[in-house]
């Protein structure tokens, strides 16, 4: 008991230090606030968690789209990475079969390149979107072409 005590002692000045750290934290799990609804069907939050500086040129979103919801054709003139933290969504590239994208999946999609992404119809998907650069919004995507697109891939599961 002598020993713990002591040791407690010892690492007492250092429990001051985690809390008076020079380090900005700010956790992901923030919800956000609802998007605009200007580029996208359904509805949509938005958070910001970091944003691109001279050290670190990307900046990260956490976006959650509720199911049935979408974001129209865009690009983006840096490359673009999602990483999907939880539900299920959609992507696709102009010209490419879409995709169903899952928990745990991570896509890139490089500069430039035209495509769209979403929530599935039947669930809300939660990313990380990191990016570098602009967007460039280029076609609405239509309720009916999404609805296609759905059936597209209920059929090919």
């Amino acid at each position: 008991m002598k020993q713990l005590f002591s040791l407690f002692l010892l690492a007492l000045p250092f429990l001051g230090v985690a809390q008076n750290s020079p380090y900005t934290l700010r956790s992901y799990q923030i919800e956000g606030s609802k998007a605009p609804n200007t580029h996208y069907l359904g509805e949509a939050w938005l958070g910001g968690v970091l944003q691109a500086d001279g050290a670190f040129p990307y900046s990260i979103t956490k976006a959650t789209f509720k199911a049935n919801s979408t974001l129209d054709w865009h690009k983006h003139s840096g490359v673009q990475v999602l990483i999907i933290i939880s539900g299920e969504g959609y992507y696709q590239e102009k010209g490419k079969d879409p995709i169903r994208l899952k928990e745990g999946d991570v896509l890139k999609c490089e500069a430039n390149t035209e495509h769209w992404h979403s929530s599935s119809k039947e669930k809300d998907v939660t990313y990380l979107a990191l990016y570098n650069g602009g967007t460039e919004w280029t076609e609405v995507l239509s309720q009916e072409a999404y609805d296609q697109i759905a059936q597209y891939l209920l059929k090919s599961d």
